[in-house]
């Protein structure tokens, strides 16, 4: 295969890629069933408390059971953690960037075993797979490299005096939870968990419960990279369990966090009790995308469909929100619903599949509540119901859904996380970027337009951290390392600087000047 497999590949050659793929989801499926441990200090933590990893699309399929880890033992983890940690921190830097490019190597020598677990565990299609495991191996590059590019993080400062040596150095906190969340379970953890490793700190990966497979992956993939012992260890368990413990702990010395608004502002509650502590949070998002007068129809509808239904909406930076120039609403919704209908739904592990399942029980309910309200206040256009036909019977398999409801209606305002998109008519251009910003969040928004002005204004105006304009690959999403910063403003994020841009490590570590006065 002669290219990289991100998220806007298409109409690419891409038979040999699914010969790999099935190859290594036949293998996988003669080792469903086995056990793996929690990982402390090196060694397996098993406390016969079993987390079962389920396929969710198909719930009677065990994938793997999986040791939680038994809230009794986050003190030691969080003991060693700071002893490995006081090691990693003065090996050279040089070493600490070497480690994390061999763990990518690593990672993109076994992708299609990875990419096959998350096509199971997530319900992600193929390419979104490859895409999630490519993009895990990329962030492990790209962050060494501003390690690399700033040497180490260390610079010379200015002189009040001859005899005066000052230098500005980043030095890492100590240790950091890293807490990641299923729908992209290998790029968040690597690239939360990488950033933290490569300011030198130690970390304990809590991954979601629902993803436990992956996180076991990418363990041995840090490990098989000469990682110390006690540098990367991996704790499983619920959030509200294992999540909350780990963040309450005392010797925890930062969080970094992907995943709801309201888990993450209940992190950052407990971050800050005693002492502010980092919290670096990437939260959810209720992302919209403007179709201009001026907009490419073909590209407006396929780029708005990517982006709703790629995941099964199951993206913080999903397109959940459109506004339409009034002159192409008609056809524009005529075109979505259409597109949205021809969608083919099922076992993502096909490579005919564009659209998995959600991920569990709570999702398909959250996903009926919606859908009721929609026809209780407004029009579904296309979807609306769950699908139970055949093979999808077992599953969590819904319909690509299109509505119409009144202007400021709950499910234009709230996240659902569902492939699910509201559809709405704009009399002019202003009231339409007032409409892009009249929500909490502001992670990603797109725009679809042929006039340069209204870009500009676009970018100039929406408050949102990533923006795209006439992007028919995904109208909202699919941000890559070094390519797209994945910022997210408002009650989208914390700090500011986020994910795939170059000032995302240096969050990892706190600035200290060191000055030494010379002899006369």
């Amino acid at each position: 295969m002669s290219f990289r497999v991100t998220y806007s590949v298409v109409n690419a050659d891409l038979s040999a890629l699914h010969r790999e793929f099935d190859a290594a989801l036949a293998s996988l499926r003669s080792a469903f069933g086995k056990t793996f441990p929690s990982w402390v200090d090196g060694r397996p933590l098993e406390s016969g408390d079993w987390l079962e990893s389920r396929t969710p699309s198909d719930g009677r399929v065990l994938l793997a059971r999986f040791h939680r880890a038994p809230t009794a033992e986050i003190g030691r983890a969080v003991e060693i953690a700071h002893r490995a940690q006081a090691r990693w921190a003065k090996a050279p830097w040089q070493e600490r960037v070497q480690r994390m490019a061999d763990a990518a190597d690593l990672i993109s020598k076994r992708r299609m075993e990875i990419a096959a677990v998350a096509s199971l565990e997530v319900g992600k299609n193929r390419l979104e797979s490859l895409g999630d495991v490519e993009e895990s191996a990329d962030l492990l590059r790209y962050y060494g490299s501003q390690v690399t590019e700033a040497n180490g993080f260390a610079r010379p400062l200015g002189k009040l005096s001859a005899r005066e040596d000052t230098r500005d150095l980043l030095r890492p906190y100590g240790v950091f939870a890293v807490v990641s969340p299923f729908n992209f379970p290998m790029a968040l953890a690597a690239g939360m968990s990488g950033a933290a490793l490569l300011a030198g700190n130690a970390v304990i990966l809590k991954p979601s419960e629902a993803t436990p497979w992956c996180a076991q992956l990418l363990y041995a993939c840090l490990r098989d990279a000469g990682l110390p012992d006690g540098v990367f260890q991996v704790l499983h368990g619920e959030g509200e369990t294992v999540g909350a413990a780990l963040a309450r702990h005392p010797g925890i010395d930062g969080v970094a966090f992907t995943g709801s608004t309201r888990v993450g502002m209940e992190l950052f509650r407990l971050m800050s009790t005693d002492r502010v502590r980092p919290c670096l949070l990437e939260m959810g998002g209720k992302n919209a995308a403007v179709v201009c007068e001026s907009a490419s129809l073909d590209d407006a509808v396929e780029g708005c469909a990517r982006s709703t239904f790629g995941l099964s909406g199951q993206k913080c930076s999903a397109l959940s929100r459109i506004y339409v120039a009034k002159a192409l609403h008609a056809k524009f919704l005529e075109r979505l619903s259409e597109r949205a209908q021809a969608i083919t739904v099922g076992d993502p592990t096909r490579a005919d599949v564009f659209m998995g399942p959600v991920i569990d029980g709570e999702a398909v309910e959250r996903y009926g509540r919606a859908c009721a309200e929609a026809r209780a206040r407004g029009t579904v256009h296309a979807g609306g119901a769950r699908l139970t036909e055949g093979e999808l019977r077992h599953g969590h398999f819904v319909a690509p859904t299109v509505v119409s409801v009144p202007r400021g209606d709950r499910l234009e305002r709230e996240e659902l996380f569902l492939p699910f998109v509201t559809v709405d008519a704009f009399d002019s251009y202003d009231e339409a970027l007032g409409l892009v910003n009249a929500v909490d969040y502001g992670l990603t928004a797109g725009i679809f337009s042929q006039r340069a002005e209204e870009i500009d204004g676009f970018m100039d105006r929406a408050q949102a951290g990533v923006l795209y304009a006439n992007r028919a690959t995904g109208a909202t999403t699919g941000a890559w390392p070094g390519v797209q910063s994945f910022c997210g403003w408002k009650a989208s994020g914390s700090t500011g600087k986020g994910g795939c841009g170059p000032y995302y490590v240096a969050q990892f570590a706190r600035e200290q000047s060191q000055t030494r006065m010379g002899s006369t």
